[in-house]
């Protein structure tokens, strides 16, 4: 009987990650993903704050399975194998819900791409321009997938696209990284396939240590697919095309197409990406920003404010509604933006309504409401619309679906380094925090990644 082949959609992949080079990524893209590489550190190296359980909790876990030091753990002063590096910095990636995001998409593969690619690039002594490139070719192949399995198709089948995805475009960077052939590549997918997984469970976790748990899966498994094809494991041949596709699997509605148009001379995967000015998820950032702006334009502080409406994309609205989480919770984040202290990382893991009488009586007062109108143009747009009432007696409403951060309104540069620099002041002394920005910002150019490996790996400089 015949071997049946890869499939075309199976080999174009396998085919463009084979012959990947630095070399032919354009300056444009090669400094948007420099700049996300940066804030995503920044993100990743505030989850190990010792304060916060998941970033202690994994990093604890992998210790203690021990391995070969092949790759540092971010911000504990250690290294282990560089799958259970993947692991446990997949997971702090996304941790504190403040790192990069692809609003389309409805993915977060930085907190999955950067620590995948270093847990490799590290080990094997690559140069820093590799790094960048597998950060790219991971997120663009995890973007193509999200948008041919289609974010809304993956939700109703309460699939986390990110999760699933992440595993793929994890698969890429490290593939590329080791250098696979395009067969070696073929079957590196179709592992990826026999490991994708992320059901949004993770909802009903008030601890949040199984959302950002979701990350660190896609890291450790696409970091083991290709690994394992590197020493002749075998694997499905046409994870794309035929047989128990991912297709089949993960959606009802595909549109493959999206997997090979323009394949290898469009970057919307890391072009496309929005970088976060609120630390909760970003389904809530058109409204945070709409929120905010009625308060400073009309002079308002939580105390004259009777009642908030959020008007939001039907399909979303599961998402934001009373979630148990914090960070995924309106009825929470928007309090406690409005608040004096306002949003900040701590407030994922400690619960303000315990310690500020108004965030408690306001989120009472915060009603989400699902509307079929919005959600025509979901998920390219996340159009929110904002009613105000005050204690006064008047009311103001607003509709938003940009929020600051996206490519359409692009934080600067400045704004970009005083994030960074806000995230790492957690655990870096500003020393510590400048130098990996330079390390980050010359990666390009850097004969290796040790510097910053070990700038990201050290413990905290101060409790």
């Amino acid at each position: 009987m015949a071997t049946r082949g890869s499939g075309p959609l199976t080999e174009a992949w396998a085919k463009l990650v084979a012959g990947f080079s630095a070399d032919s990524v354009p300056a444009d893209v090669r400094a948007r993903a420099i700049q996300m590489i940066l804030d995503g550190s920044g993100a990743l190296l505030a989850a190990s704050d010792p304060k916060i359980s998941t970033g202690r909790r994994i990093a604890g876990f992998v210790e203690g399975l021990g391995g070969a030091p092949q790759a540092s753990i971010v911000g504990h002063g250690f290294r282990t194998s560089v799958v259970n590096a993947a692991l446990a910095n997949g997971t702090m990636g996304y941790a504190c819900d403040v790192e990069p995001h692809h609003p389309e998409g409805v993915l977060h593969p930085i907190a999955v791409m950067v620590p995948a690619a270093l847990a490799l690039a590290e080990h094997l002594g690559k140069p820093g321009k590799d790094l960048v490139a597998a950060v790219i070719l991971g997120c663009e192949l995890e973007y193509r997938l999200s948008m041919a399995l289609g974010p809304v198709e993956q939700y109703n089948l309460g699939f986390h696209p990110s999760a699933v995805c992440g595993c793929f475009g994890a698969t890429a960077a490290a593939a590329f990284l080791l250098g696979l052939d395009a067969d070696q590549t073929t079957k590196a997918l179709g592992l990826a396939g026999c490991q994708a997984s992320g059901l949004m469970a993770w909802e009903s976790d008030e601890t949040e240590n199984s959302r950002p748990f979701q990350m660190g899966m896609a890291a450790r498994n696409g970091v083991t697919a290709a690994m394992l094809a590197s020493q002749g494991f075998g694997g499905p041949l046409g994870i794309f095309d035929h047989g128990h596709t991912v297709f089949g699997a993960f959606s009802r509605n595909p549109a493959q197409h999206h997997l090979t148009d323009e394949l290898g001379t469009r970057w919307d995967g890391i072009m496309e990406l929005a970088i976060k000015p609120y630390s909760s998820v970003s389904f809530l950032h058109p409204g945070l920003d709409t929120l905010l702006g009625i308060a400073r334009a009309n002079k308002l502080a939580i105390e004259d404010v009777d009642s908030i409406v959020l008007r939001f994309p039907s399909s979303g609205t599961h998402c934001i509604d009373d979630n148990p989480l914090k960070s995924h919770c309106a009825q929470y984040i928007l309090p406690v933006a409005l608040s004096k202290e306002g949003l900040r990382v701590a407030d994922l893991f400690t619960d303000r309504r315990l310690s500020d009488p108004e965030v408690a009586r306001l989120s009472g007062r915060v009603t989400v409401v699902k509307d079929d109108e919005l959600d025509k143009g979901f998920p390219n747009l996340y159009d929110t619309i904002v009613e105000v009432k005050t204690r006064a007696g008047q009311t103001y409403s607003e509709k938003n679906g940009i929020a600051r951060g996206y490519p359409e309104a692009p934080l600067s540069e400045a704004e970009v380094r005083a994030k960074f620099d806000r995230l790492t002041a957690a655990v870096a002394g500003p020393k510590r925090s400048a130098d990996l920005a330079a390390a980050i910002e010359g990666l390009w150019s850097a004969p290796g990644v040790g510097t910053y490996a070990a700038l990201m790996g050290a413990k905290p400089d101060h409790a």
